[in-house]
Parts: C-alpha cells; sequence; structure tokens
C-alpha cells in the first residue's frame, strides 16, 4: 500500500469519497453501508467470471464477447469486449496496483527476440477474419482529406504491462489496437497514458477503463480499407481506490490530426456520468449503487481538485 498523507477534503469532494476496505478484492461492497446494485453484471454461461470486478463496466451482450487475457503468476492482464458484427473492441479495461506497476521488461527488449521488434499479432482468442491484418490495414488507410495513415494504436498500453514479457506481449494483440493518426497516437494520447500511470501512484489500487467510439455514426470518423471503424472520439474511465474511499475520473478526447501534446489535460476532465452518456457504456456499474453515484456525478471542477489537476 503506499503511504497517504493526510487531507483535508471539502464538502463537495467528501460526497465523492465513500469509505472503503484496503483490500483489492474486485467484488467488495467498497465499505457501503448497502450492498444494493441493481446495474451489475451478472455471471452467465457465456461470460467469465471476471466481468464482477471492479474495472469492467456494463457488458452490452449481444454479437459482443468478453476476452480476458491473462498469465499465471498475475492473473488478468487486461480483458476487452469484442463486437463480432463490428469487428472492432468497444473497450478495454484492467487494473494498476503495487505488485503489478513494476518494470521486469522493456518493449525496446523485443528487438532482441526472434520477432526483432513490436510483436504485433493475431488475438489467438477472436476469430482472425474479424481482425484487421497486422500489417498494411492500418498504415495503409488515411485520416479524412490528409496524407496521414493510421498507427497500430495500443487501448492497454504496452507500458501498463511491463512486469513481465508474457503480459507486454499480449498487449499487442490486433484487438488492443484501435486506428489512431500518428498526431493523436503519439500526442496527447500518449500523454493521457503516461499521466494514468503517474495517477495510479497516488491510490492504492486504479482500475482503468478505455477505447474509442464505435457505436454511433456520428462519432465515427470513417473506416479503414477493409472496412475496420476509426472512432472519432476515444476516452479514459478512471475509479481510484485508497483507505479513504474512491474517486473517479474521465478523460474525452477527439480523434483529430492535430498536435495537442501541448494542451493542458484538465480541458479533456469530464465526470463519469457524462463519459456515460456519451458513450452509451455503464462504467464502474460493480460498485454498490450509492458509492456509484456519488463518485460519477460529482462535478468535473470538483473531480478535477480531486485528482490534483490545474
Amino acid at each position: 500500500m503506499h503511504k497517504l498523507k493526510i487531507i483535508i477534503y471539502s464538502l463537495p469532494l467528501l460526497m465523492a469519497l465513500a469509505a472503503c476496505s484496503g483490500n483489492d478484492n474486485g467484488t467488495d461492497n467498497g465499505g457501503s453501508n448497502t450492498v444494493k446494485n441493481e446495474n451489475g453484471n451478472k455471471i452467465a454461461a457465456s461470460a467469465p467470471a471476471d466481468i464482477l470486478r471492479l474495472e469492467f463496466p456494463r457488458v452490452k451482450g449481444g454479437t459482443s464477447q468478453v476476452i480476458v487475457h491473462r498469465t499465471a503468476q498475475y492473473g488478468m492482464t487486461y480483458a476487452l469486449e469484442w463486437d463480432h458484427q463490428k469487428r472492432a473492441q468497444r473497450w478495454t479495461c484492467f487494473r494498476i496496483y503495487k505488485d503489478n506497476a513494476v518494470k521486469n521488461w522493456s518493449r525496446y527488449q523485443w528487438e532482441g527476440t526472434s520477432w526483432g521488434g513490436d510483436p504485433f499479432q493475431p488475438d489467438p482468442l477472436v476469430p482472425l477474419g474479424e481482425q484487421p491484418n497486422v500489417r498494411g490495414e492500418f498504415s495503409g488507410s488515411y485520416y479524412p482529406n490528409s496524407n496521414s495513415y493510421y498507427q497500430r494504436g495500443h487501448i492497454c498500453a504496452s507500458e501498463d504491462r511491463v512486469y513481465s514479457q508474457e503480459a507486454n506481449e499480449q498487449t499487442f494483440y490486433m484487438t488492443n489496437m484501435m486506428p489512431q493518426v500518428g498526431n493523436f497516437n503519439g500526442g496527447i494520447w500518449m500523454k493521457m497514458e503516461d499521466r494514468v500511470r503517474s495517477l495510479a501512484k497516488s491510490v492504492d489500487t486504479l482500475y482503468v477503463c478505455k477505447g474509442g467510439t464505435i457505436d454511433n455514426g456520428s462519432q465515427i470518423v470513417g473506416r479503414t480499407k477493409s472496412g475496420f471503424i476509426v472512432p472519432r472520439y476515444f476516452f479514459m474511465a478512471l475509479l481510484g481506490k485508497n483507505k479513504q474511499g474512491y474517486k473517479a475520473l474521465a478523460f474525452w478526447a477527439e480523434h483529430l490530426n492535430v498536435d495537442k501534446s501541448s494542451d493542458n489535460l484538465s480541458n479533456y476532465i469530464i465526470n463519469i456520468s457524462t463519459l456515460q452518456q456519451l458513450t452509451g457504456i455503464d462504467f464502474f456499474c460493480n460498485l454498490p449503487d450509492d458509492v456509484e453515484n456519488h463518485v460519477e456525478s460529482l462535478s468535473a471542477e470538483s473531480v478535477k481538485r480531486a485528482w490534483g489537476f490545474q
């Protein structure tokens, strides 16, 4: 556990922090006085038990399937919801905490392996025909009205899974990639990823859910040459847990062919309730309803103060 400084919170912030236990049990009740949870995921034959973990949003079902990648030593690397009809992932979720926030592998070490570089490869748990080709699909497709091709943009970042070689390799599955133009992938998206790792150091456990918009036609930039969706927006939903309780925030960024890396990240912060309205995804649904309502409905300005943004 990280040592925590004693902080006096203003009343609005206290409303967002519900007392909780310090363990990392994804199905705990958050210290709530009730265990009422009307919108939580339910175990079904078609879904893994992992969907009860706190980082999971509400599963859509239908043509979508939850795919979980694991290692024997660390358990779940990340999970994603793959829509077989849309041939795209809707979100990826995972958690960061002390035991997996360690660096035992570097992305650059792949150069010294038989891969000779980044190990991009098909996901063995998803039909090959539903996945983009490892080479040429994104780089052979272009952002509208430009000569800028798409990169293979990680959703679960490679740098978030460097505690083992095996876990890092799993982040290079093509189901964990979405088409991102270079100015976005190497700009504001990377800046957000870096800040997520920094924020993880300020809490005992950080629950993360990330993705791009695939369900609303107005939130799609276009398609790659073989028809894979290019999201118009990308998002990150974060839930932090420590001895004082829970707090949450969301990043929402338009997928622009402009380098926005110098922007203040505070300008991209919204609360979880707003993100849910924008995406149609019910984040952190496994929290007790009272806790969920508190952490998700706090104003954006109060969210920024709770997480130390200026």
